[in-house]
């Protein structure tokens, strides 16, 4: 708002985001009313609160999704698969977004070929503006179109080769990693078969045919779908994204203050919008500091307060900003072994940190961190004589750290879904869902889950309910 908006400049201006119930992508672009109400507030010297009622918003914020796409697969007569080719025109509506030209570009075509072996792959994107609203990410970004393009030709294929949907899937799966894919990526580890066959297992893939035979028993129709996906997240090593002109690196920030009380803050670049990170990046620092969660303070949303940093889209805030927290801890643990180690009278190397605590083996003498940060601030109150700091170490325990990732993340998985259809209204009843997902370490489950759950309700409605129509003349 300040460079580009001429608001005022940077210094003079705070912005103050503490709850923001969702973003979803339509969040990450600044708005023009966002900088004319800042500007008119400055103006007449008065607060001003800007609400878009939710037909404004169909008009004015960004839309998501909008292609049309010619794919084909050169397959053999038992499954293998031997090339791909895509052809996509998308739409980036009236105007230039953030991620407008990048998603489908960048972030759709490179996962085009999915999680298959492909020996061949072409895949040509033409971004296109036409007059309807600007189109940018949405939840998935590019990566969710990759994977409904690969998939519903493979599904075609097995069709057309009378094939199982799964059975020419496995055929295809990369089994060794790292897996270089043809177009872009390296995956660096999965395990596609395994996800699969679990799946299969707990959607009773196999009693398909008599729950479909009951289902025509009573006149309805019964179907079942199979989708393998991969997705790269953790968005991203700064070289690439420098790459495709992108100004800045897409690094992440965090700094962690162990106060001399025993509480802990943790500030952080990323910001939280309904994902918990008040939770995940406490239980981060608490697991790496040995110190309960309940002491530690996630501080984000203000900038005022905190760190510089990048944001929250791509999945990145636990695999860049998480990380970014855990290295700041770090510091902490390694600058609390030299101050340990001169109050216990041993070498840095002679002491280990382990629950909380600074131990020497050989002694078996030990002071817990909150002694170390204690003393790292006051040193002389306790029963030190001399300064516990060692030689052109600073008083505190506050630390900071950037990371950059040297490559995404990329989470993958296998759902089955499961439907009943009555022919005559054409009501659809979504009888199972199953999803196997593989996200690597998981810091916490329950919120995994939810995050899951949310993003099966958005592909339902977009499958069943949602799309925003125009007619031939834009409106």
């Amino acid at each position: 708002m300040s460079a580009f908006g001429g608001v005022a400049p940077e210094n003079k201006l705070r912005v103050v985001a503490p709850d923001v119930g969702g973003g979803f992508g339509s969040k990450i672009n600044l708005y023009n009313e966002e900088i004319v109400c800042s500007w008119a507030s400055k103006k007449i010297e008065r607060p001003i609160k800007w609400v878009a009622e939710r037909t404004e918003s169909f008009l004015t914020d960004t839309h998501g999704r909008d292609h049309i796409t010619h794919a084909e697969l050169a397959v053999t007569n038992d499954g293998k698969f031997l090339g791909f080719k895509n052809e996509t025109i998308a739409n980036l509506g009236a105007y230039a977004r953030v991620f407008g030209t990048v998603t489908p570009t960048y972030l759709f075509g490179p996962c085009a070929t999915g999680v298959y072996i492909m020996p061949a792959a072409y895949s040509n994107v033409k971004a296109v503006y036409t007059n309807t609203a600007p189109v940018d990410a949405y939840r998935g970004a590019g990566r969710p179109e990759a994977t409904y393009t690969i998939e519903r030709i493979v599904d075609k294929a097995a069709m057309e080769l009378g094939m199982d949907p799964i059975e020419i899937r496995m055929k295809n799966f990369p089994t060794e990693f790292p897996f270089k894919q043809t177009l872009v990526h390296q995956i660096d580890s999965g395990d596609y078969v395994a996800g699969l066959n679990k799946a299969k297992e707990m959607a009773d893939y196999d009693g398909f045919a008599a729950r479909k035979k009951e289902s025509e028993s009573k006149g309805k129709l019964r179907g079942i779908g199979v989708t393998s996906y991969f997705e790269a997240c953790g968005i991203a090593p700064s070289p690439v994204v420098m790459m495709l002109g992108c100004g800045v690196g897409l690094w992440e920030s965090a700094e962690v203050r162990f106060n001399p009380t025993g509480q802990v803050t943790v500030y952080t670049g990323s910001h939280s919008h309904g994902q918990s990170h008040q939770t995940t990046f406490a239980q981060i620092a608490a697991d790496e500091l040995g110190v309960p969660m309940e002491n530690i303070d996630v501080v984000h949303g203000d900038t005022d307060k905190g760190t510089f940093g990048m944001g929250t889209y791509g999945s990145r805030s636990l695999t860049v900003g998480g990380i970014a927290i855990v290295n700041a801890c770090k510091k902490i643990v390694n600058k609390g072994k030299r101050i340990a180690a001169k109050m216990l009278e041993a070498s840095p190397d002679e002491v280990d940190f382990k629950n909380g605590e600074f131990v020497v083996a050989k002694s078996n003498k030990k002071k817990t961190i909150g002694e170390v940060a204690f003393a790292s601030y006051l040193p002389g109150v306790r029963d030190e004589v001399k300064s516990p700091l060692p030689e052109g170490d600073e008083p505190g325990l506050i630390e900071s750290s950037f990371f950059d990732p040297a490559n995404f993340s990329f989470p993958a998985g296998s759902h089955i879904c499961e439907v009943e259809i009555d022919p005559e209204t054409g009501r659809v009843k979504l009888d199972k869902y199953t999803a196997v997902d593989d996200f690597g370490t998981i810091v916490n489950p329950l919120i995994v889950e939810g995050q899951v759950h949310g993003g099966l309700a958005q592909g339902i409605g977009q499958a069943l309910y949602e799309n925003a129509q125009y007619d031939d003349s834009g409106n």
